[in-house]
């Protein structure tokens, strides 16, 4: 049995819904088959009931068509992890998925707790990372963010064990772009080089098999702006670390009614010319997964009435606002949180339907521009 997702595993998890689930539901990406509606475990108390609900709604997820789980070890300080991989761990023991069929995914950055907050932070920050040789204090920037070699070794183990799992099919480094704001663009770019080799390392062993940025400002700022992240520069870093073969093949950016920039914002600079994200990242072969796709649900009530208009099939619009994202051409998956069973039940609605076309896509700019 495969440690990872495979072309075959996902592929079958896909024909296993065959007549139940639009065909264009699920995307050729990395190899892989994926859905094109995927489920974030970023909210929610730290605590064991909200532990439960994200346990069965990616249970209820996964045996409905959602194969991509994506986290974050900082995520509800380590309990999102650990919740995914315990509910992986069921329905493998229940034989209702096997592991090649689904693509997992995490992230690493941030300082993330151990389920709760200490009660002395600086003494849990010697205690856990400098006494072991994991890290120091100079390598932290903002109190908060390292990707150092040593210090992503750790949290790539940590992750590995908090999902129980052998190899994370990608594995991001989180918002790297916060390292902009307390080291020059030439420091940042040797640093993003160094973590990069490390991450080429982890592929090398089979404990990931592609990895990314995770971003919330860097890919979506203007190209002058302090934060900016080149996808093209980055492309060109992962090659120099690891040649033609790079395992560099994934963003994750917000993208949604109140953040189109990835769509409609020129900030990425390919052979000269200035494209969106989306364009951007076709041309140099780059998956995008949408985060955000609701805006922490902020985007489930009081939509434009021209996306009223033309997804007036659907019931709510918290499903019209998903529709939005996973229709933006060059999105591959739309992320979206979810722990209630109600939530996934509405959400995953959309997947026995098609995203819309693209010229029903366009008629959104036709009646008018996506808020800013």
């Amino acid at each position: 049995m495969a440690q990872h997702a495979t072309a075959e595993g996902t592929a079958a998890y896909a024909r296993r819904f065959d007549g139940q689930l639009a065909p264009a539901h699920f995307r050729a990406a990395c190899g892989w088959s994926v859905s094109s509606i995927g489920l974030g475990t970023y909210l929610g108390d730290a605590d064991s009931r909200t532990d439960e609900q994200y346990r069965n709604a990616t249970r209820v997820a996964v045996e409905r068509g959602c194969n991509l789980i994506d986290g974050a070890i900082n995520y509800r300080f380590q309990r999102s992890e650990r919740s995914i991989g315990e509910a992986l761990a069921a329905l493998t023991r229940a034989q209702s998925i096997r592991r090649e069929e689904v693509v997992v995914s995490t992230k690493g950055g941030y300082l993330p707790f151990d389920a709760a907050p200490p009660r002395d932070p600086s003494q849990w920050f010697y205690d856990t990372f400098v006494v072991t040789g994991v890290a120091t204090v100079d390598d932290m920037v903002a109190g908060c963010h390292c990707m150092t070699p040593a210090y992503l070794r750790h949290q790539l183990a940590t992750s590995l064990r908090n999902l129980r799992l052998r190899c994370v099919d990608i594995y991001y480094l989180h918002n790297p772009e916060t390292q902009l704001g307390a080291v020059s663009r030439e420091v940042f770019l040797e640093r993003l080089g160094v973590a990069f080799a490390q991450l080429e390392e982890a592929a090398a062993a089979g404990q990931i098999q592609r990895y990314g940025v995770a971003t919330w400002n860097g890919l979506r700022q203007p190209e002058a702006a302090r934060d900016h992240l080149s996808l093209a520069e980055m492309v060109r870093i992962a090659e120099q670390v690891g040649g033609r073969q790079h395992h560099f093949r994934v963003v994750q950016v917000p993208f949604n009614l109140a953040m189109p920039e990835a769509l409609t914002r020129q900030n990425q600079r390919v052979d000269g010319t200035l494209l969106p994200l989306l364009s951007a990242a076709a041309q140099l072969g780059i998956t995008v997964i949408a985060s955000a796709s609701l805006l922490q649900g902020r985007l489930s009530g009081g939509l434009p009435a021209a996306l009223s208009s033309v997804f007036a099939n659907l019931e709510s619009d918290a499903q019209r606002a998903l529709q939005f994202v996973r229709s933006a051409p060059g999105v591959t998956t739309a992320l979206v949180g979810m722990k209630q069973l109600a939530h996934v039940e509405e959400n995953l609605t959309l997947a026995r339907l098609s995203p819309a076309s693209p010229t029903q896509f366009m008629q959104l700019f036709r009646h008018s521009d996506p808020p800013q």
